[in-house]
């Protein structure tokens, strides 16, 4: 889901997850792809026509979460599912995204992929970075490297 707001409220729980009830076949969705490990199936609030989201059908509430062995499953379905929306929207280009806490823009706490299909002239621009001051990029890194 998109467009995370300061007043959103962020759902966590199993049972009233709205992503566990699609799964569960209790709220429809336009589903895109679907096996015994996860599920793929257009965002109600698209970016752009085509924009669709991956799950694990297994609820894990973001990345940190999400153990290693699914998250490798995931990944090939990440490309086909991309593959698949820029040739079936004609994109120019594909962003793949997931946002992890509320911080981040994190809605729904069910982990899940943003699959956006990207137009040239669509107007969505990506953050604007900042320059590290002198030094500052080092300490950061190091700070990084001590928590792997």
């Amino acid at each position: 889901m998109s467009g995370h707001t300061k007043n959103s409220k962020v759902i966590s729980n199993k049972t009233s997850c709205i992503f566990c009830k699609i799964v569960r076949g209790e709220i429809p969705a336009d589903k895109i792809y679907e096996d015994e490990n996860c599920l793929s199936f257009l965002d109600i609030t698209p970016i752009n026509p085509g924009h669709t989201l991956l799950i694990p059908k297994k609820h894990y509430e973001n990345l940190y979460d999400l153990p290693d062995e699914t998250l490798a499953k995931l990944a090939p379905v990440i490309k086909k599912i991309a593959i698949a929306v820029k040739k079936g929207t004609h994109a120019d280009g594909i962003n793949i995204g997931m946002n992890n806490e509320s911080a981040a823009g994190q809605i729904v706490t069910h982990a899940h992929f943003h699959i956006m299909p990207r137009f040239a002239d669509d107007g969505y621009h990506l953050w604007h970075g900042k320059s590290y001051s002198k030094g500052e990029s080092q300490k950061t890194a190091d700070k990084i490297k001590k928590n792997l």
